[in-house]
């Protein structure tokens, strides 16, 4: 049994992430879990080796420790196809020919469905003719693969489809609904929902603590454990550090990084215990980063992160001082 973090190796970890990645770290050592870090490279373009180690590197520094073995998921394609396969075999995938442009225009265009998730894509190819899919491939198209979502669910249309519900750790209850999501890329590659959900089982991973802006996916991840026979683990899905101006952080808020606050000044212990602070944790700043997380991990409880994001602020210009500030 065990928690993990998933980053993507695409650049530096920013403080939002590094929050997330403590608040994953606390919550299962507080429980006696295991921890594991797991790199979700299906991104062939942006994911490379030394933003890898770059994430790793952070992550030692600011007092996280991990199970040895770190797996990367464009090693596990084989995983990934096997229950793609499991899947195909009781008609629940459907080739999906549309391009992104297309999928944008055809999710503005449809009826919105309040119980599925925002952007759900409305099943245009769901139901296409042997003729047309010839005719998409003699063009040289390359199909995506989808879930049939409402066949998957007993239900024979979106108008009906159920909610699925659970208990989050931090959000508290939450119900939505599963759209036809996709399981392959028209590339080839294994698509997000489907890779997490197969290795969140093959790892043993029982708590899953991420960014709430993956709230609404759980419930399609939830749905695809139990089409394959997969434990659900719990979930807890914390707040998102912002930018002043309401936006995601990001590198135009300035020095957000590990590495940058150190370059201006800031020592790896501060930042940390800004971060603890932010997550409803009492601290008094210690000469280490890893000393802090010992006096905490006693006392930490997930339930407790304050609600609302929180909005980074440096404080009088400088970079190197900065605070979190929660919105409620």
């Amino acid at each position: 049994m065990s928690g993990r973090f998933a980053p993507s190796p695409t650049g530096d970890l920013h403080l939002g992430n590094l929050r997330t990645a403590l608040v994953a770290w606390l919550a299962a050592r507080s429980t006696g879990l295991d921890f594991i870090v797991r790199m979700e490279d299906l991104d062939r373009v942006q994911a490379a080796p030394e933003h890898e180690a770059r994430q790793l590197a952070d992550l030692a520094a600011i007092g996280v420790d991990w199970a040895p073995v770190v797996v990367r998921q464009s090693e596990r394609f084989d995983l990934y196809r096997d229950a793609l396969a499991t899947l195909r075999s009781r008609d629940l995938v459907y080739e999906c020919f549309c391009s992104r442009r297309e999928v944008r225009a055809e999710i503005e265009s449809a009826p919105s469905a309040p119980h599925l998730p925002p952007g759900s894509y409305p099943g245009t190819c769901r139901t296409l003719t042997a003729a047309r899919r010839q005719r998409f491939l003699d063009d040289g198209r390359q199909p995506a693969l989808r879930l049939r979502a409402h066949e998957s669910m007993g239900v024979g249309s979106a108008a009906t489809s159920p909610s699925i519900e659970f208990d989050d750790l931090v959000a508290g209850e939450f119900a939505g609904g599963v759209d036809d999501v996709v399981l392959q890329r028209n590339d080839g590659v294994p698509a997000y929902n489907l890779a997490v959900v197969v290795d969140d089982a093959a790892q043993g991973v029982t708590q899953v603590v991420r960014g709430d802006d993956l709230l609404t996916s759980t419930p399609r991840q939830i749905h695809l454990q139990r089409l394959l026979g997969l434990s659900t683990p719990a979930y807890a899905h914390v707040p998102l550090v912002m930018g002043d101006d309401g936006e995601r952080l990001s590198k135009r808020h300035g020095s957000v990084t590990l590495a940058e606050l150190r370059e201006s000044g800031a020592t790896t212990a501060a930042v940390v215990a800004e971060l603890v602070r932010s997550v409803g944790c009492a601290v008094d700043e210690p000469s280490d980063a890893s000393t802090l997380l010992s006096v905490v991990v006693g006392e930490f409880e997930i339930g407790s992160i304050p609600p609302g994001e929180s909005v980074y602020e440096p404080v009088g210009g400088a970079s190197a001082e900065f605070r979190l500030r929660n919105t409620r």
